[in-house]
């Protein structure tokens, strides 16, 4: 198996031993590191405001996918990890503007806390 690091400056560089996403499988199979709402010039939040982060966890996914070779059409699995579960129906609005349809599956997981305390981050699988 040959596998293709890919990096962005687009996208905030790792905060840890990961890789912003792998292409495998003679680049048809990216799987993207998590993004939180981290702004790629500065590393720090965005925003201490949800919906602020969504769309910036979105942004740096778009980022990172089009380094890729791919798009957000591409996405074909998504995980999406919130430190508040109240807030979901919100993820899911930003999600239906900036993802198109069809809309790939879909994990949403709760968890009680996330690097920089970033308030999401989300994580997905692109086929090309």
């Amino acid at each position: 198996m040959s596998k293709r690091i890919i990096h962005t400056s687009s996208a905030p560089a790792a905060v840890g031993p990961y890789s912003q996403a792998v292409v495998v499988e003679a680049g048809k199979t990216i799987y993207l590191s998590g993004q939180i709402g981290l702004d790629p010039s500065t590393g720090e939040l965005v925003s201490d405001n949800f919906e602020a982060q969504v769309r910036r966890c979105f942004s740096n996914v778009e980022a990172v996918a089009i380094e890729a070779g791919g798009n957000l059409s591409n996405i074909v699995k998504l995980t999406l990890y919130l430190t508040d579960l109240s807030k979901f129906a919100s993820a899911n609005a930003i999600m239906a503007e900036i993802i198109p349809q069809p809309y790939p599956a879909r994990s949403t997981v709760g968890v009680a806390s996330l690097p920089k305390a970033a308030l999401i981050e989300v994580e997905a699988v692109l086929a090309l």
